[in-house]
């Protein structure tokens, strides 16, 4: 199995890019059809998700719980691991409710099953566990994973993975991508207000050792005939903006030329201190977010000074382009 190969791995730096794993990132587009286990179905978090996502209309089949096996709850089953569940379901997706101290194990289960999709809500899971399963993930060509520390996946108006509020998404033509669940939620009201909806928003997580980045739902959005526009929400920490803006300029200019607006977060944060979360943090020069600012405003993308400015360029920029 995978994970027993990678039992004796030892924490790395540099995690290096892999063309198999790459290739899996379609896995992130859910729909009404994509059928979710939950791991950690029993648990407070667990059972309120499962139960406010059934009632958005996502396709829950079963769930995990070690000690419960063979039992159900909220009228699924409830099997005793994921191997056990996905040879009983077939389920393209899992939703991972634990505890960060068992994240690795659930995740690692998961890739072990080899399950499309694998979305990680909790917080707070080590870096050392994150860095094993980026290695494991990146060796491997069946599971994608999005998170942790994300609100997960939302196709509007069809499926919702994880823990973004039912009453503020709309289908329609914009895909969100972000690396912080509050604000998401935020533009994705606007959206809706403006009669714009979306297509996928896609969480990624503010982690240091994220599952997917923008470059991945990227992709997707260019490639996607009914994503009309982009929203893309970052922070301070990390490249994944400037990531993001080198992969624009050699993609979206070339071929497909949709509108993206931009908002980076953390203007004024101080030098070498944690915002919120473990990847919010500019050290040695890197990460800051003037940079990511400069990065992305230079292949063209609009970038916003506030949040509350996002829905409105959006609905400008779309506009002049006679997207709407």
């Amino acid at each position: 199995m995978l994970a027993a190969g990678l039992r004796k791995f030892k924490c790395k730096r540099v995690i290096a890019r892999s063309a198999s794993y790459e290739a899996t990132r379609n896995n992130i587009k859910i729909d009404s059809d994509t059928t979710v286990i939950v791991q950690g179905i029993t648990g407070k978090m667990g059972t309120l998700h499962t139960k406010l996502r059934a009632e958005y209309g996502t396709k829950f089949v079963g769930g995990v719980s070690p000690k419960k096996g063979g039992t159900r709850h909220l009228g699924l089953p409830v099997f005793s691991s994921v191997l056990s569940a996905k040879e009983a379901l077939k389920p393209d997706a899992t939703v991972i409710f634990v505890p960060a101290p068992q994240v690795r194990e659930a995740i690692m289960e998961a890739v072990d099953a080899e399950l499309p999709l694998v979305i990680c809500i909790t917080d707070g899971v080590p870096i050392k566990d994150m860095v094993y399963i980026t290695h494991a993930l990146r060796s491997q060509c069946k599971s994608r994973m999005i998170g942790p520390n994300c609100p997960g996946v939302l196709a509007a108006g069809r499926s919702s993975i994880g823990i973004v509020p039912n009453a503020v998404s709309k289908r329609g033509c914009v895909g969100i991508v972000s690396r912080s669940g509050t604000l998401s939620y935020e533009v994705i009201n606007q959206t809706t207000a403006l009669g714009l909806g979306q297509t996928w928003s896609v969480g990624i997580g503010g982690d240091p050792f994220p599952g997917s980045s923008f470059v991945d739902c990227l992709q997707i959005f260019l490639e996607d005939e009914t994503t009309r526009a982009i929203v893309l929400i970052g922070e301070i920490g990390g490249e994944e903006e400037e990531k993001a803006s080198d992969y624009l300029r050699e993609h979206n200019h070339r071929c497909c030329h949709k509108p993206v607006v931009a908002y980076v977060a953390g203007l004024v944060a101080p030098v070498d201190r944690r915002m919120g979360h473990a990847g919010a943090i500019i050290t040695r020069g890197k990460g800051r977010p003037e940079d990511k600012v400069r990065a992305l405003r230079d292949v063209g993308v609009i970038v916003t000074k506030s949040v509350a400015q996002i829905g409105p360029a959006l609905r400008d920029v779309m506009a002049r382009s006679k997207l709407i």
